[in-house]
């Protein structure tokens, strides 16, 4: 039902599942637990995966903190985008690559929910894509900003209710928890 016609493949994206990005993120080992289920099931399903990667001044290239934490390790066929903003595919090669491989549903997991998943999501739906948030594979940090304090586990409440009845013209936008998606 996406906006491509012409594709009928799907793809995993793995959002910054990095050592600093998801060190102190809330319910960090269940999380990636749940990552790691997915792309396996991505995997046995013959499911792409894609494995999306941030970088910045406090995450530099070639850093610690940048890799992907160790519980989870792309295959060397499975393609990794690099991107300096909170959408995956702002400035990078996301869109040619998706294009190139046939996709036109995306399966999202990662992290941080408040920026790059939340921002990846919706600029997926509003080039056209098909998403499905696995609502139980994403997770961020609690934020405090000036005078709030905001529990990661209610925002990520937040994005999983948002796709909750999400309807866009020729294009779906649903949630499912790891257990429940088929990939």
């Amino acid at each position: 039902m996406s906006k491509f016609p012409d594709r009928d493949g799907a793809a995993l994206l793995v959002i910054d599942v990095q050592n600093n990005v998801v060190e102190d993120a809330w319910h960090r080992d269940e999380i990636v637990k749940n990552i790691s289920t997915a792309v396996e099931k991505a995997r046995a399903g013959n499911t792409k995966v894609i494995w999306i990667q941030h970088s910045s001044k406090d995450l530099p290239i070639g850093s610690e903190g940048w890799e992907f934490v160790p519980e989870l390790k792309p295959l060397d066929s499975e393609p990794i985008v690099r991107k300096l903003y909170r959408s995956s595919f702002e400035d990078t090669e996301l869109e040619s690559l998706l294009k190139e491989m046939g996709v036109s549903r995306l399966f999202i997991t990662g992290a941080q929910t408040n920026n790059c998943v939340r921002h990846t999501t919706h600029s997926a739906l509003e080039r056209g894509y098909d998403v499905t948030l696995i609502k139980d594979a994403h997770t961020t940090s609690d934020v405090k900003w000036k005078t709030f304090d905001v529990h990661a586990s209610d925002i990520i409440d937040d994005l999983n209710l948002s796709f909750w009845g999400y309807k866009l013209p020729g294009r779906s936008a649903d949630s499912a928890s790891t257990s429940e998606v088929v990939l």
